[in-house]
């Protein structure tokens, strides 16, 4: 299963998004169910970030969302949002990446 969270932060809070994501990122990377995770940046828009999760499954994703990790972690950021997160699940239907 696959997540993304669109996250639009208040300009003058990226860089505290920046900093406290570096202390959590590789406990979230690997919290037991988590394949990986990436956040990426939005060319076009500094204050944007996505973050895209692999999981083993869906009851993982809400384990992890129910930890007392995720409990110190968004709290934290979510103050620091311009508009609220926007979050999509999915299933890979086709994988050209595996193909290469």
């Amino acid at each position: 299963m696959i997540r993304w969270v669109k996250l639009t932060l208040k300009e003058e809070n990226v860089k505290d998004f920046i900093a406290h994501f570096d202390t959590v990122k590789e406990k979230i990377n690997a919290f037991p169910g988590c394949r990986g995770m990436k956040m990426l940046s939005d060319k076009d828009s500094a204050n944007v970030f996505f973050t895209y999760s692999e999981w083993d499954t869906e009851e993982d994703l809400e384990n992890y969302r129910h930890s007392a990790l995720f409990g110190e972690v968004w709290p934290t950021v979510k103050q620091w949002f311009l508009k609220p997160a926007e979050a999509f699940s999915s299933d890979v239907y086709f994988d050209g990446f595996s193909l290469k």
